[in-house]
């Protein structure tokens, strides 16, 4: 088994990299069976999102400070133990921003798509179902579009709720609502299309966010699920990310 290892630049991180390779070797990236990711979820993001394109598996090791992407770290029987794995297959969220200069950027997101304030002022925004809208005025800090495995990470911190694997659904989470008042979100078939367009984006701007790529001022954002792309991360049997989103719910 070919494998290469990436590591963030943290010393823990580093040092077990040595380790690593000194027993398994290195491979490139682009050559590799499997892809294993030393670090914390926000370096196993960035390697998901850098290497999706080629569907080579990804087996993350947790050396950072928050693992919920990561498996245990461990360096015996390291390829045996990726041989064992359960493949979780991904489909991130497709985000098309539109910027008031006209300007249009497109960006992938494993986790979610969200749309904040850029002011004091609140966010006004309108948000569209498969072209027909739902609500005409979104009052609040902004919303988000999470997917399964992204539902526990900013959209729980935000009350959204927690969405088992394979679901094929979304959660659709307002961020600080103030009105409509008893909107606390909605859930939402994974091959829906969602459109945001924003009120009055001079007097209150809103930014859209793709993970950890930023778009600021826009006017609109259609999001849906790039479906075409998977991405394969690999888990422990005995510990794997349906397990995961599953015990999240009742800690």
């Amino acid at each position: 088994m070919k494998l290469a290892f990436l590591a963030s630049q943290t010393s823990k991180s580093q040092n077990s990299l040595k380790e690593l390779v000194s027993l398994y070797g290195q491979h490139k990236p682009e050559n590799a069976d499997v892809i294993v990711v030393l670090g914390g979820d926000g370096f196993m993001l960035q390697c998901l999102h850098q290497y999706m394109h080629q569907s080579t598996p990804v087996f993350g090791l947790r050396r950072g400070t928050v693992g919920f992407l990561m498996n245990d770290y461990c360096v015996a029987d390291l390829p045996e133990r990726i041989g064992q794995a359960q493949d979780t297959v991904l489909h991130p969220l497709s985000m098309q921003a539109h910027k008031e200069n006209g300007e249009v950027i497109d960006s992938l997101a494993i986790n979610e798509v969200s749309l904040l304030r850029q002011t004091k002022q609140s966010a006004h925004i309108a948000i569209k179902i498969n072209g027909q809208t739902k609500i005409e005025n979104l009052v609040g800090d902004g919303v988000m579009v999470a997917t399964p495995a992204g539902s526990t990470a900013y959209n729980l911190s935000a009350h959204g709720p927690v969405i088992p694997l394979g679901s094929e659904i979304l959660a659709l989470t307002p961020i600080s609502p103030f009105r409509p008042r008893r909107w606390r979100g909605a859930i939402i078939p994974s091959h829906a299309e969602v459109s945001f367009d924003i009120s009055s984006p001079v007097k209150r701007p809103v930014s859209a966010t793709a993970d950890n790529t930023e778009v600021r001022n826009v006017l609109k954002v259609v999001v849906k699920e790039a479906r075409h792309i998977n991405i394969h991360a690999l888990y422990d049997a005995k510990h794997n990310l349906e397990d995961r989103i599953i015990n999240e719910q009742f800690s």
